[in-house]
């Protein structure tokens, strides 16, 4: 079976840029330099974001053709990535191992993400943070990318439920202009968390 995402990423061009996330970039100065897990990662924009930041990133994802560009773009901005292919729904995540999680634009189904969430919280050591943006169901009003069904969306009082055991000191939904490559570009319906995990 031919993996969709194999077929989006076997183009030159990087089907969602090579600059990380807005919203990464602006939190991702609340992670402490150390180990980084980046869910999800595609062709490597935010993983290789974070290691010129000086983390240690593993970046996962089910794609094997995305995670070769992500090599390509981290020996050209001249920094290191760990690469894993691998389903998040199934992956297990070390327990307290985490400095930071990132899950940008990581859309599964609602009861697989919070399966995935509870290893989330579980994976990160105590004062380690999560940075996530990902569509609402708003989304499906605007034709600028994301998930067609409802069930891959996320809102706010859902992805409070689903990381219980994080104090999350910021969780916002929003509208706001996106420009990532092809794929994501134009006005969007989403929602932004940051999460920490307590130290004592």
């Amino acid at each position: 079976m031919s993996n969709p995402w194999d077929e989006r990423y076997a183009s030159e061009d990087y089907a969602f840029g090579t600059e990380p996330n807005d919203f990464l970039r602006a939190e991702a100065g609340r992670i402490a330099r150390g180990n980084v897990l980046c869910m999800a990662d595609g062709e490597g924009r935010n993983g290789v974001y974070l290691a010129g930041l000086g983390h240690a990133v593993l970046s996962v994802d089910l794609s094997s053709v995305g995670l070769q560009k992500a090599e390509k773009l981290a020996a050209a901005r001249g920094v290191q990535i760990e690469t894993r292919v691998a389903d998040l729904a199934e992956w297990p995540i070390e327990a307290e191992h985490w400095d930071g999680i990132v899950s940008i634009f990581c859309h599964m189904p609602s009861a697989t993400r919070a399966q995935l969430h509870q290893r989330v919280v579980a994976g990160l050591k105590p004062g380690g943070v999560f940075i996530l943006e990902a569509y609402t169901p708003d989304q499906l009003a605007h034709d600028t990318g994301g998930p067609s069904s409802v069930d891959l969306l996320m809102n706010s009082a859902a992805l409070e439920a689903e990381l219980a055991g994080l104090d999350l000191v910021h969780n916002v939904q929003l509208e706001r202009d996106v420009v990532e490559g092809s794929f994501h570009t134009g006005r969007a319906a989403v929602v932004q968390v940051v999460g920490i995990k307590p130290s004592d």
